[in-house]
């Protein structure tokens, strides 16, 4: 049985929706990074120009965010789509993607960055020129005109992941928890910490938390800083990362130096994966970034084609906790579009059906 939960942070929404999905169809994958499918279920539809402009494609969390909008605009007929992304961090770089972007796709932009205080005007710009925008992952800056965004509680991201590891360490057993995060200053790696820090401190308050500590985004470098924190805590009973690059990091030291004690992150990147199955992480907590690029630019091509006035306000779509028991099924998934398509499909639908139960209002 699958499942995924939703939840907004308490601020917001307290409820927990779950709900399961018994089966899937196969479907079509979708064709090529730029253009709309033949045939799908939009049918015969008007010519429309929507864009996805994010914030990296080095990075998995981003690259399954791609997939799952090319998904979407493979579905419908005479949906032209493109896609646009610095190779690495880069925000002004991205800005200048994003203002080409205003040009080429007047019927819709899909959005997400990991600079959003450089964001705000040229996204007030957008919107100010009637131009629909979907902000995703990232919530928009506060002025910046954008009033639908479709992204997960980051805080619950991290919350499950830290229930997991209660779960795992015997009751009583005390040590260290180190914390990292690749990423500092960023909401949506301080939100899962947070998460993180306050399950450990309401349900395990025998244990040390440490940090949270700084690691780095790009690979060499996180491997590098993670190995520097298992030296400088030797006695730690787990070790937990917000973001992709952690959990491939944390797979690879707990392998290699035969560690025993559990790590655990966040993000669906394949060599995390292969680490989980072979017992090198306990854990891996998945915002489900496909889902999310899926569901936004469904709904700017819904906009654009039919008519249909977007949402206002905050769409959660959940997240999924991966452990040795599910691994192997998520593997598969994440074989190729496809597979993803097909997984995801009752999901999608199930939520499209029933919106107001992941809608919330936007604070920003």
């Amino acid at each position: 049985m699958r499942s995924l939960l939703t939840a907004a942070p308490s601020r917001r929404r307290n409820a927990v929706v779950a709900f399961a999905i018994t089966s899937t169809m196969a479907l079509t994958a979708a064709c090529g990074s730029e253009g709309g499918g033949d045939s799908g279920s939009g049918g015969s539809a008007e010519e429309v120009d929507l864009s996805f402009v994010y914030a990296t494609s080095t990075i998995n969390a981003m690259q399954e965010m791609a997939l799952g909008a090319k998904a979407a605009a493979a579905e419908r007929e005479g949906v032209n789509y493109s896609e646009a992304a610095p190779a690495g961090i880069n925000g002004p770089q991205q800005v200048s993607m994003f203002q080409s972007a205003m040009q080429t796709s007047k019927d819709g932009i899909l959005f997400e960055t990991l600079t959003p205080d450089l964001f705000t005007r040229p996204l007030e710009q957008a919107t100010s020129s009637d131009i629909p925008i979907v902000s995703i992952d990232t919530a928009p800056p506060e002025g910046s005109g954008v009033e639908f965004f479709v992204g997960n509680s980051n805080e619950d991201v991290g919350r499950i992941l830290a229930e997991e590891l209660v779960r795992q360490l015997p009751e009583g057993q005390g040590g260290k928890v180190v914390l990292a995060n690749a990423i500092p200053g960023l909401p949506t790696l301080e939100e899962r910490l947070a998460g993180m820090v306050d399950v450990l401190k309401t349900e395990r308050p025998d244990l040390e938390i440490v940090g949270p500590l700084a690691t780095a985004n790009e690979p060499t470098e996180n491997y590098n800083a993670w190995n520097n924190l298992l030296k400088a805590h030797p006695d730690a009973v787990a070790y937990l990362g917000a973001g992709a690059q952690d959990s491939v990091s944390l797979a690879r030291l707990h392998e290699s130096t035969g560690g025993t004690w559990l790590g655990g992150a966040c993000d669906l990147d394949p060599a995390a994966l292969e680490g989980l199955k072979n017992g090198h992480l306990f854990a891996i907590s998945s915002p489900e970034h496909w889902l999310k690029g899926y569901i936004g630019l469904r709904l700017l091509a819904l906009n654009a084609q039919e008519g249909e006035e977007l949402p206002t306000g905050w769409w959660n779509p959940g997240e999924l906790l991966v452990t040795a028991d599910n691994v192997d099924e998520i593997i598969e998934r994440q074989t190729d579009e496809a597979s993803r398509l097909a997984w995801f499909e009752d999901v999608a639908e199930e939520q499209f059906a029933n919106m107001d139960e992941y809608l919330t209002e936007l604070e920003n």
